[in-house]
């Protein structure tokens, strides 16, 4: 044994590569500690420690993580082959034992041994070398892994220890590392046989599987000959076991025998068909994605109303009715086995919580949570999914949430359901009928499965903006609960308690001492939005924050610290700029042919001004402003009957006049019969020259006998003219029972003024009294 002198040499770590001595080795150095390393030996006498990982997975190994038994090698040759890598040819000298590392910055330095191995001779030696020797040609025989110099070497080497490394280096494989970690020659002689009794065994296998396959083919069928390989290869390795597993799901379907019969007809089919084959995958994609569908697992219902009125109170502020509704439901759901109820469908103006609200639903029930956007929805394929026919083909979007979600209960929102559109593909509301539909949806069929699928326990919920856009039938299976805008009171509250501490976070402000004072919410809702939701106000208060962590930021680079940042009702202009709101900007003074008008939309209340004037023409009837057919039969009417009762108001004959009326905000579409009032106060102002008060807003249906009857969206309409601080509004007597369904902010502020004739309108809305 050679002395141990304990030196110190730069260091490699070797990530799944082991090298003995008495080899020559290429190999690529990539690493920036090992190419630091390598520089450094290449110039100190080109002298190199290198050190297998125990791991190949680690990019940066620890000391701990490098194997204790190396190789002591020279480099011969070392090539950058790009600025980050280079290629090195090393010879190993003799191992050695890694006994401290002195350096690991900015690479590896470590003190060492010499670790040689005890030279034996005996008849055991000589017995294992001819073993390995006699397998060593029988592998070589079948995979030619050695050329014929290199074997005629290994053969003739008559060293025991160059034979055991070079041998090693060669059919070692993964237990390269053992056997340089051996003392013995007797003992990695054990090995290295073991190892080259395991690689003939090996080739063998490969042979039978190569001769069977030869048998089965024809000489000029090649392209068989390789399926048929990979066929023998699969069956020797017992890689067909997924096809029995997939066989043993299928018999566990709880579906009925028939559709049981023809998966596994499919299954056998497609065990006869190559796996390159496009059949071949469309029909395991089909198979794999029925075994895997949720088909009786469901997640356990967990009603308590306590807890539910809980998480809605936490998630929600306001919506007291709605809230009251959704305990109503899920006691039902905890009463009764009967999932017959009819779909809730929330129906209200953007940014009012309808899609937040059914989110606290699925947390209150414990159950997944889904949602689908039918947003341009205009393909049936998109419900009801493609035939399995067709290339790509895959379940529609129902189907596919599901299998997603992993459950078959799940709560699943089918949002903006107004939105769905139809062309040549189908119509994606006639196919979710059967979805929405209790007596129908337990046996669901989807295009691409072409089995029944239960969807009863599925808790199908929707939202939308409008009822106008949904078809009848489908209305028809939804109980419709109206989601009306908030008053200013209840924004102010949504954003101190969600708003603001979400935006805080969002803007990374959490450790930063930031105020927003209520005159300064109550600034932002007047001056800066005006919607019914709280969506725009959302962003107000981020686009302020942004503003907020610009300047902290920018003062901190300074050096200036920050203590306090309040923001107030006096500087928020500073940070969201000029006021946007133009609506809190209507004039409210008395004007002939001018009169403030309330309507109601998609998106909530809005304030309108119609405009009329009266000029010489030929008694025609000019209506501008994008006015709707409804809008301008209203218009006609109120004309009409101010035409009847002219004397009754001191009017001329206008036969030769011409009327123009305008709703301003001309590219807006406008329609519905709520105008009526308005148009004809309008129309009367202009031809009596008389002023309507300024400080009044009105909305009402007209007849041609002056009838003022029943509106819809009195909730919005107030909130709107609230908004615009109006306080005076004309709404027809029908709509008395609706007052106490307003918030009380509202009720308190402004003056309902009920009629239920023309008449009384006027008496309302002019200055000074009619002569009549």
């Amino acid at each position: 044994m050679v002395e141990n002198e304990k030196k110190t040499l730069p260091v490699i770590a070797m990530r799944g590569l082991t090298v003995f001595p008495n080899t020559s080795l290429h190999f690529n150095v990539g690493r920036e500690k090992s190419i630091e390393a390598l520089k450094f030996a290449l110039k100190n006498e080109g002298e190199i420690l290198l050190i297998s990982q125990k791991n190949i997975n680690d990019e940066v190994p620890k000391i701990e993580d490098l194997e204790e038994i190396g190789t002591l090698a020279v480099i011969k040759h070392a090539i950058p082959t790009s600025p980050v890598e280079m290629r090195v040819l090393i010879d190993g000298v003799r191992r050695i034992r890694i006994t401290n590392f002195t350096q690991y910055e900015p690479y590896l330095m470590a003190e060492y041994e010499n670790y040689e191995q005890v030279d034996e001779e005996g008849l055991v030696i000589e017995t294992l070398k001819r073993k390995a020797i006699e397998y060593i040609k029988e592998i070589n025989s079948v995979n030619q892994i050695a050329n014929n110099d290199l074997l005629v070497n290994l053969i003739n080497e008559e060293d025991n220890r160059l034979f055991i490394d070079k041998t090693a280096n060669v059919f070692g494989g993964k237990h390269q590392q053992e056997i340089l970690n051996a003392k013995e020659t007797v003992k990695q002689l054990d090995i290295l046989v073991e190892v080259l009794a395991n690689e003939a065994e090996i080739a063998k296998i490969d042979k039978i599987i190569s001769q069977k396959v030869q048998k089965g083919i024809d000489e000029n069928q090649k392209e068989f000959y390789l399926r048929e390989q990979l066929k023998a290869i699969s069956d020797e390795l017992g890689e067909n076991d997924d096809v029995d597993a997939l066989e043993e799901k299928i018999k566990a379907l709880p579906i009925e025998n028939s559709y049981k019969d023809k998966l596994l007809k499919d299954l056998n089919r497609s065990k006869k068909m190559p796996a390159i084959s496009p059949e071949y995958s469309i029909l395991r994609t089909y198979l794999e994605f029925i075994t895997e569908l949720p088909w009786n697992k469901e997640s356990e219902d967990t009603i308590n109303l306590v807890e539910a009125e809980k998480i809605l109170d936490n998630d929600h502020y306001g919506l007291e009715k709605i809230k009251d509704r959704i305990l109503e439901f899920l006691a039902v759901r905890r009463l009764s086995n009967d999932r017959k109820e009819p779909i809730m469908c929330f129906v209200g103006p953007p940014g009012v919580g309808k899609t937040s609200i059914v989110q606290s639903i699925a947390k209150a029930m414990n159950r997944k949570y889904i949602r689908m956007s039918l947003g341009g929805v205009r393909d049936e394929a998109e419900i009801r999914g493609h035939r399995k026919t067709y290339v790509g083909a895959m379940a529609g979007r129902i189907i596919s949430s599901i299998s997603l979600c992993g459950t078959s209960n799940p709560v699943f929102l089918l949002d903006e359901i107004d939105k769905l559109a139809s062309d040549y593909k189908g119509d994606p509301s006639s196919a979710l009928l059967e979805v929405l539909d209790p007596e129908q949806n337990f046996s669901f069929r989807d295009n691409y499965l072409e089995i029944p699928y239960d969807l009863s326990n599925v808790l199908f919920i929707t939202t939308a903006n409008s009822l106008q856009t949904i078809p009848a039938p489908l209305l028809d299976r939804m109980e419709v609960i109206e989601m009306s805008g908030y008053t200013p009171e209840e924004k102010e509250q949504i954003a101190i308690r969600h708003l603001i501490p979400k935006q805080i976070k969002a803007n990374g402000l959490e450790n930063v001492n930031v105020t927003i004072s209520n005159g300064a919410i109550t600034k932002i809702i007047e001056d800066y939005t005006a919607e019914s939701g709280v969506r725009g106000l959302e962003k107000q208060i981020s686009k302020l924050l942004r503003k907020v962590a610009k300047n902290y930021v920018e003062k901190q680079d300074k050096g200036i610290e920050t203590k306090k940042i309040a923001i107030t009702s006096q500087n928020v202009e500073k940070y969201l700029g000029t006021a946007t709101n133009r609506r809190s900007e209507l004039s409210h003074k008395s004007s002939i042919g001018e009169v403030t008008g309330l309507a109601w939309t998609s998106i909530g209340g809005e304030v309108l001004t119609i405009e009329t004037t009266i000029f010489d023409g030929k008694g025609d009837i000019i209506l501008t402003g994008k006015l709707g057919e409804v809008m301008q039969e209203s218009a006609k009417i109120a004309i009409s009957y101010i035409k009847k009762n002219a004397k009754l108001y001191n009017i001329e004959d206008f036969s030769n006049k011409d009327i123009h009326i305008h709703v301003p905000e001309g590219a807006v579409p406008k329609d519905g019969p709520s105008a009526g009032v308005t148009i004809a106060t309008a129309v009367l102002s202009a031809l009596t020259g008389k002023k309507v008060r300024g400080d009044i807003a009105m909305t009402g249906e007209i007849t041609l006998t002056g009838k003022v009857i029943a509106i819809g969206g009195l909730k919005e309409k107030s909130l709107a003219a609230h908004r615009n601080k109006i306080y005076d509004i004309i709404i027809p007597k029908e709509n008395e029972r609706d007052i106490k369904d307003l918030p009380e902010l509202i009720k308190k502020s402004v003056t309902f003024h009920l009629v239920d004739r023309l008449e009384q309108v006027f008496d309302l809305a002019f200055e000074d009294k009619l002569c009549k």
